[in-house]
C-alpha cells in the first residue's frame, strides 16, 4: 500500500509527543513493506524569516496557497492510496484536507490534542481545563488571551477557525478520525462530529525495556543517588510542572529526577537549584533519559491537560515502572489503581504526596506496579498490534 503521511513539525530537535509518532508510524509501515511518501514542514520555517514573511505566513495560516498546490501535485504524481495527516497548524493549514479530497484521495486524521475542540489544541485557559469554543463562538479567545497570551495572535486564531468552522472544513473534509483516548472521542461527539467516521486507536512505542542502552547503571555515572522518582518530558505549564514543583516542596526526603525542556525550565531550573533532593539534568538524549528511568522507583506525571495517548506514560510502561498520574485524559483509562499506577485527582496536591510517600515506603509495590505495567504496555502498545491496527483502517478506507 502506498500511503502520504503529512505532518507539521514543531522545531528541530523538538521531543514533541505528535513528532515522535509520525516518525515512528512512518518507520513501522515501511518496515512492513509499505511505500510511505512523506510531506513536511517545520516551524522553524517561520522564526527563519524576517518581518514581511512572518505577515505573509500568518495569513497563509487560514489558506496556504502553497503546501495546497505542494500537496495536489504530489498525490497526481504518486497517486496514493490513503492520505493520513498528523499536525496541520499552523503552517500546513487546512488547505490541505481540501487538495487531498479534491484529488479523490480518502484521508485521515489523528488527533494529536484537541484542536477542533479548542483553536490553542490544550483545553486550557491559563491552568484551568476550558471545552466553551466547542461551540464555535471562537472570538472568546480574545477576552482571554488564550493563544499565547495575546490577544491579537487569539483574534487572528479565532478567525482562522470560524472561517474552517463555516465551511465545515473539519467536519466535510476528513473521512476518519483516529482519536487517542474516550475523552477524545466525547468531545468531538458533543461538538457534532460524526460519531461513524471515529476509531480510537492508542500509539505504540518500540520495545524500550529490551535496549540495550536502557542500563540501569546509568544512574551511578550520574551525581544523584540510587534510589529516586522521575519525572521526564515538556517542561511546561500544561504538564503540570507547577504542581510538581508543590509537590516536592512538601517531599524533602525523596530524591527527584527530572529531565526536559520547555518554556517554564528557567523558572524551574531556579527552583531545583535550591532544593537539595531535586536533581535537575535538562534535556538529555532519548537513550540516556530511558536508561534513567529504568533505574527509577516509579514515574510522576502531573499533567493538568487532555493527553492524548501519552508517549511518556506508554514509554515508562514499557521499561516497566509505576505511574502516579493526574485522573484525566489518557491517563484515566491508561491507569488502573493499584495494578500499574495510581490516579490522582486534577490538582491534588496531598494526594499526590500520600501517595508518592506510600510507595516510596514500598519497594515491594514499586516492583508490583512495574510488572504490572509492563504487562499493559504489552497487551496494548506493542508495534505490531499496531501496525495490525493503522492497516485496517486504510484498507477500508482505500476500497471505498
Amino acid at each position: 500500500m502506498k500511503i502520504l503521511v503529512i505532518h507539521n513539525f514543531h522545531r528541530k530537535g523538538s521531543a514533541s509527543g505528535d513528532d515522535q509518532v509520525f516518525k515512528s508510524e512512518t518507520a513501522l509501515l515501511e518496515e512492513h513493506g509499505n511505500t510511505v511518501v512523506r510531506y513536511t514542514v517545520y516551524n522553524d520555517e517561520f522564526d527563519n524569516v524576517g518581518v514581511i514573511g512572518k505577515i505573509m505566513y500568518t495569513f497563509s495560516m487560514l489558506w496556504s496557497y502553497k503546501n495546497y498546490r505542494a500537496v495536489q501535485k504530489l498525490i497526481r504524481k504518486e497517486k496514493p492510496d490513503v492520505v493520513h495527516i498528523h499536525t496541520f497548524f499552523p503552517l500546513l493549514s487546512p488547505s490541505i484536507l481540501y487538495a487531498a479530497k479534491r484529488c479523490g484521495i480518502p484521508v485521515v486524521a489523528t488527533l494529536h490534542d484537541t484542536r477542533f475542540i479548542c483553536p490553542c489544541s490544550t483545553s486550557l485557559r491559563g491552568t484551568q481545563l476550558c471545552n466553551e469554543c466547542g461551540d464555535g463562538k471562537y472570538f472568546r479567545m480574545c477576552r482571554y488571551g488564550c493563544f499565547k497570551g495575546s490577544r491579537l495572535q487569539s483574534f487572528l486564531v479565532a478567525v482562522i477557525f470560524k472561517y474552517h468552522r463555516t465551511r465545515k472544513s473539519f467536519y466535510k473534509q476528513i473521512d476518519r478520525y483516529i482519536c487517542l483516548n474516550e475523552n477524545q472521542i466525547e468531545l468531538l461527539k458533543k461538538t457534532g462530529f460524526d460519531e461513524k467516521k471515529i476509531i480510537k486507536k492508542y500509539n505504540f512505542v518500540p520495545d524500550a525495556a529490551v535496549s540495550k542502552k536502557a542500563n540501569q547503571n546509568i544512574a551511578k555515572q550520574e551525581s544523584f543517588p540510587e534510589r529516586y522518582v522521575v519525572f521526564y518530558g515538556r517542561i511546561g505549564e500544561e504538564k503540570g510542572i507547577r504542581i510538581l514543583m508543590r509537590i516536592w516542596d512538601r517531599v524533602s526526603d525523596i530524591p527527584l529526577v527530572v529531565m526536559g525542556g520547555g518554556p517554564v525550565e528557567e523558572e524551574f531550573a531556579a527552583w531545583a537549584k535550591i532544593k537539595s533532593n531535586v536533581y535537575y539534568l535538562g534535556y538529555i538524549r532519548h537513550d540516556t533519559c530511558l536508561s534513567i528511568v529504568k533505574g527509577s522507583e516509579f514515574v510522576v506525571f502531573p499533567s493538568i491537560w487532555y493527553e492524548g495517548c501519552s508517549m511518556v506514560e506508554i514509554e515508562t510502561e514499557s521499561l516497566g515502572k509505576g505511574l502516579v498520574a493526574t485522573d484525566l485524559g489518557f491517563s484515566s483509562e491508561a491507569i488502573e489503581d493499584g495494578f500499574n499506577g495510581y490516579k490522582i485527582r486534577l490538582g491534588d496536591i496531598d494526594g499526590f504526596v500520600r501517595k508518592i510517600r506510600k510507595l516510596w515506603s514500598s519497594p515491594e509495590e514499586c516492583r508490583k506496579l512495574g510488572n504490572n505495567a509492563r504487562r499493559d504496555y504489552e497487551m496494548k502498545y506493542m508495534p505490531e498490534d499496531n501496525y495490525s491496527q493503522l492497516m485496517k483502517i486504510y484498507k477500508k478506507m482505500a476500497v471505498r
